[in-house]
């Protein structure tokens, strides 16, 4: 029975996690096939990794204008 409980409480976590990565990464053109499935594999980690190898990264470029 915990582990039904468990099941049900993580779950959504784990969708809502790698489908917000697989999405973004989308986006943003960075391996979103990869960033969706480690998504459901782990919490929180693959977000935290995301951050560090896409998001930050891209933010740091300098702008030409």
């Amino acid at each position: 029975m915990d582990v039904l409980v468990a099941i049900l409480l993580v779950s959504p976590i784990l969708l809502a996690q790698s489908i917000l990565l697989f999405k973004d990464a989308k986006k943003k053109g960075a391996y979103y096939w990869f960033w969706g499935i480690w998504g459901l594999i782990q919490f929180p980690l693959p977000a935290i990794f995301y951050y560090f190898i896409v998001i930050r990264p891209l933010r740091k470029k300098p702008k030409m204008s």
